[in-house]
């Protein structure tokens, strides 16, 4: 009777963490991976070694966009974003900031390593 019941628990403990990893994993579903290879394109005109926006910037711009919906997913872009801005040299981040206007993309959060990425929504 007692090893049925200590069965039981480590169903139901593994039931309730299931539950948590899938509750967690859809509240932010973008990867850093994701955020970096959309705006890799977008690193030459960022640093200043191109002088106008490479073609595939713009495009990474609206796709990460149109991935980032529920504001956990925001919120994870947002810290992908600073956490991978402190990697690259050179990178002007008022630069930065312009790219999404000059690709016709609002973004519901200024482009700033001063953003609080928690207060994204």
């Amino acid at each position: 009777m007692a090893q049925q019941m200590r069965m039981q628990s480590v169903v139901a403990l593994a039931m309730v963490l299931g539950l948590v990893m899938m509750s967690s994993s859809a509240s932010a579903a973008i990867t850093c991976g994701q955020v970096a290879s959309s705006l890799s394109p977008c690193i030459p005109y960022a640093t200043g070694s191109a002088s106008s926006l490479p073609t595939g910037c713009c495009s990474g711009v609206r796709s990460l966009n149109s991935m980032a919906r529920s504001s956990g997913d925001r919120q994870a872009a947002c810290r992908c974003l600073k956490s991978l801005a402190g990697t690259i040299k050179k990178l002007n981040m008022g630069t930065v900031a312009g790219i999404p206007g000059k690709c016709g993309v609002s973004v519901p959060f200024p482009i700033s390593m001063s953003t609080d990425c928690n207060k994204v929504s």
